[in-house]
């Protein structure tokens, strides 16, 4: 198996350097527009196969795509973070063009790939992927909503006093503080409902601790989160690769599911080795809809401003 991640910066080189570890494939590249960066990386990543015990090879490229031929999933994490000052369809006019052309040089050298878009404002990334490439849309994975499910849970865990890996908990909507839903009715300690240990002011604070769980981060460190991001982009590429059929949620192209058509939004999927393979229904309340399509709208506007480019 073969697998190419594209951007060499803190999130690229994290699932990179996660993905390694965990031996999911034989060959490795990392590939940047910056020279010298992924080479650097990549290096870096192999003097320590000796110490932590894996036989992956990994290969950094400076921008020549053809060294990813013949990859099994690519992972996009290219992109600028927003400047201040900069408007948010400044931003995407310049994410677009970068991921758009990153999608058009990847097919040419493996066009089968399985691709997983962490590149922001990640919904619309996603969308782009989607309709600038034309390909089936089971190949086509935003990974927002495994990051931010992971969030809900580590704020589930310090209220309750347990391993994060002894909840089920999941967000779904779009990858953004206002656009994100956490269920918290539907998340369980060991199958049973939190609700039973949580009081009502306990669970509003999660669910608002959760929604700004990325802007938090950036306070804190004075820039984007990459531990994360890089090891739920992993996460994604072990499921593929491995056929784990396992539960994430993530942004997919919808067609009436949820409610919605023609546009990519977090839900309930599982993934395995042909993408992403069924979505789950979970039966939203009423006012779960309602924010879902809020949500939605949110997004169809940021997906707007691709028309304008």
């Amino acid at each position: 198996m073969k697998v190419t991640v594209i951007g060499a910066g803190a999130v690229g080189a994290t699932c990179a350097d996660n993905i390694a570890r965990k031996e999911l494939c034989s060959e490795l590249v990392l590939l940047d527009i910056k020279e010298g960066i992924a080479e650097g990386k990549a290096q870096d990543m192999m003097q320590t196969a000796t110490l932590l015990g894996f036989d992956t090879k990994i290969t950094g490229s400076t921008n020549d795509y053809s060294k990813t031929a013949g990859s099994d999933v690519v992972v996009i994490t290219s992109g600028l973070p927003r400047k201040p000052g900069m408007t948010r369809e400044e931003l995407i006019g310049v994410n677009a063009g970068i991921v758009k052309g990153v999608c058009e040089n990847v097919l040419k050298y493996s066009p089968d790939a399985i691709i997983i878009v962490i590149s922001n404002p990640m919904d619309t990334m996603t969308y782009l992927a989607l309709t600038s490439t034309g390909l089936p849309k089971h190949r086509i994975i935003g990974m927002g909503g495994t990051l931010d499910s992971s969030r809900f849970k580590y704020q589930l865990s310090l209220h309750l006093g347990c391993s994060p890996s002894d909840l089920n908990a999941v967000v779904i909507g779009g990858h953004g503080d206002t656009t994100m839903i956490p269920l918290i009715r539907m998340a369980t300690w060991n199958s049973v409902p939190v609700t039973k240990f949580l009081t009502a002011a306990q669970q509003e604070q999660i669910v608002k601790d959760t929604m700004v769980g990325g802007a938090t981060l950036t306070a804190l460190i004075g820039t984007s989160a990459w531990y994360a991001p890089g090891a739920a982009g992993a996460a994604l590429v072990e499921s593929i690769l491995r056929d784990e059929k396992k539960l994430f949620t993530c942004c997919v192209a919808l067609d009436g599911e949820y409610g919605q058509k023609d546009i990519c939004l977090g839900v309930p999927v599982t993934i395995g080795r042909n993408g992403w393979e069924k979505i789950v229904d979970f039966e939203l309340t009423a006012d779960e809809q309602a924010a879902f399509n809020k949500s939605a709208d949110a997004v169809r506007s940021m997906n707007d401003v691709l028309k304008t480019l």
